[in-house]
């Protein structure tokens, strides 16, 4: 057989999504899980590698792009969500994946989340909440504890309760909200899988301890449980959240509306765009 029909007809596997780089994050992060997951998940779904872009902005899960070998743009803190936003609705027959952590997307990026929610873009968030800065060297996020002194920069603690992502997510009109857990591997995968093919805005928070910084957090694995039970009713999914500890795994709210998409024009040369804005003495 040909070679070149051989290359189109093999059906990808998680490996050939990875890239050759070897990834930096330290022994036992949480992120190394979701790496393989998304892995796993892109080649479930078989996904072409040149059709998937993956967008991320600054923080240690935001270098996954880099491990993988779809098309990846490593952009500026907290601004991973507009960047996505703009090559989906401009490129919408690609598969369009923004990856951050929780400083990154709940704090610089926190207007721009809310906006995302709202606004239903057709494309996928994957936030990896380890509640600390790791890349900084282990200051408190918005999903820190109150309680928690572990940063020389809170040593008393933050004093403010932490953000519950969720819960702002079913408050800007996300259709899509689910959580998961790095050391979960398979429903994970799964999780992704569903949050990827979803038709519209799908935000999933990964727990994803960080136990270099927060050594604790190797306590979540007896903590962590699923039990959410997807629903499209709001009210049912607020109520589910009031009674939740913060562990518990699964689809939470899944309410599918027609995704923003502007009108697509025909393509404009580079000429006629520099003429338009062509100052005249």
């Amino acid at each position: 057989m040909n070679s070149a029909v051989e290359q189109q007809i093999r059906i990808l596997g998680h490996k050939d999504f990875k890239s050759d780089y070897k990834p930096v994050w330290c022994a036992g992060c949480g992120d190394f899980g979701v790496l393989n997951a998304l892995t796993k998940a892109m080649a479930a779904l078989e996904l072409e590698p040149e059709n998937v872009a993956m967008i991320a902005g600054i923080g240690c899960s935001s270098r996954i792009p880099a491990y993988t070998t779809v098309y990846g743009f490593h952009g500026v803190h907290g601004r991973a969500l507009p960047l996505a936003a703009g090559l989906a609705v401009s490129r919408p027959e690609l598969t369009v994946i923004a990856t951050g952590g929780d400083g990154d997307g709940f704090s610089i990026g926190g207007n721009h989340f809310l906006h995302a929610c709202r606004r239903n873009v057709n494309m996928t968030y994957l936030v990896m909440d380890n509640s600390v800065y790791g890349m900084t060297k282990g200051q408190a996020s918005p999903t820190t504890e109150r309680d928690w002194t572990g940063s020389r920069l809170s040593p008393q603690g933050t004093h403010q309760p932490p953000l519950q992502p969720l819960e702002l997510a079913l408050a800007a009109r996300a259709p899509f909200i689910a959580r998961a857990f790095s050391n979960s591997p398979n429903e994970l995968a799964r999780i992704m899988t569903e949050a990827i093919e979803f038709d519209g805005f799908a935000f999933v928070q990964i727990l994803s301890p960080c136990i270099t910084f927060r050594p604790e957090q190797l306590g979540w694995k007896k903590r962590v449980h699923e039990g959410f039970e997807a629903t499209n009713d709001r009210a049912a999914a607020f109520a589910a959240l009031a009674e939740d500890d913060g562990f518990t795994t699964g689809v939470l709210y899944r309410a599918p509306r027609p995704h923003f998409q502007p009108d697509q024009r025909e393509p404009v040369d580079i000429e006629t765009i520099e003429k338009r804005f062509e100052v005249r003495s």
